[in-house]
């Protein structure tokens, strides 16, 4: 059995554990209702631009803007870009794996499909989705901090410049994001989403074939469309993310400071027994010794 000294440091470190823990979940929940308001304002805007970028990509055809125009054999060819959105700091349960492990898993199912490894590059954001493509050696062509939500348009811009450059140019032929979608505090789903070439919708089969009429013209609208659509989408997975760490922190936070408190508990049972034990022990000393003496 442990002395009551260590006993005691043991205690101590866990009251201490649980003071910082506790005070994380507090700061994960005051941050969450802020993100929680900016991703569902952003969300009605990126939907309704998303729908109506798919019926003008679905009227006007892939041949009138690069963006919509299909790659390789399939839709997105063979050259693709992985963007994982993760974050700089741990303490987030499966949020950070979650995320890494879908895009290894893609990644994987690629090149079982008979994609060549070197035509699949990531795009990293966040310290923890780089530290884990780095330990299993695979291709990261950019790395980017992680995003708070004062940068987040910041960096969904700088990224929708990047990615849009390389497929423009015909260097890629696809790009995906693989964030998580916030739901909950204690629910996130992660999704593997296609960014570029964007697609169209399918149309109804009774839907007149006819095309839009563009001002100041087709190439002009779609110029400047397009490539707000690619940040947006960008920008809202960026805020999907940022909600959905600090609700799986929030949730990490609880469960830990609850685990330390029954750690707590048992700790204290385990000392006042070894106390009453050693006391005990004491009393016989004592009783033994007064009972020597007599003889």
């Amino acid at each position: 059995m442990p002395s009551l000294k260590a006993v005691r440091i043991r205690i101590a470190s866990v009251k201490s554990t649980q003071k910082i823990t506790r005070a994380m979940k507090l700061v994960a929940a005051a941050k969450l209702r802020r993100a929680q308001d900016a991703i569902i304002a952003a969300r009605p805007y990126a939907q309704a631009l998303a729908e109506a970028v798919s019926e003008v990509a679905a009227r006007a055809g892939g041949e009138s803007h690069p963006m919509l125009q299909p790659r390789g054999n399939g839709r997105d060819g063979t050259r693709i870009i992985v963007v994982p959105i993760t974050s700089d700091r741990g303490l987030c349960g499966g949020f950070n794996a979650n995320v890494c492990r879908a895009s290894h898993r893609f990644i994987d199912e690629r090149i079982a499909a008979g994609v060549p490894a070197d035509d699949l590059r990531l795009n990293v954001v966040g310290r923890k989705g780089r530290e884990y493509f780095r330990r299993r050696r695979l291709k990261v062509a950019q790395e980017l901090a992680g995003v708070a939500g004062d940068t987040a348009l910041d960096r969904a811009r700088d990224l929708a410049v990047a990615v849009s450059n390389e497929f423009m140019d015909g260097r890629v032929d696809g790009v995906y994001l693989v964030y998580n979608e916030f739901k909950s505090a204690i629910a996130q789903k992660v999704l593997v989403a296609p960014l570029l070439p964007i697609a169209p919708v399918a149309l109804p089969a009774d839907a007149p074939q006819t095309d839009f009429l563009y001002e100041p013209g087709k190439a002009q609208l779609l110029d400047m469309l397009l490539p707000l659509y690619v940040r947006s989408q960008i920008y809202r997975a960026l805020l999907e993310s940022i909600a959905s760490e600090l609700g799986a922190r929030m949730t990490a936070m609880d469960s830990a400071t609850k685990n330390a408190k029954e750690a707590i508990g048992r700790l204290t049972l385990q000392y006042n027994r070894a106390r009453q034990a050693a006391i005990t022990k004491e009393l016989m000393e004592i009783v033994g010794g007064a009972e020597a003496l007599k003889g």
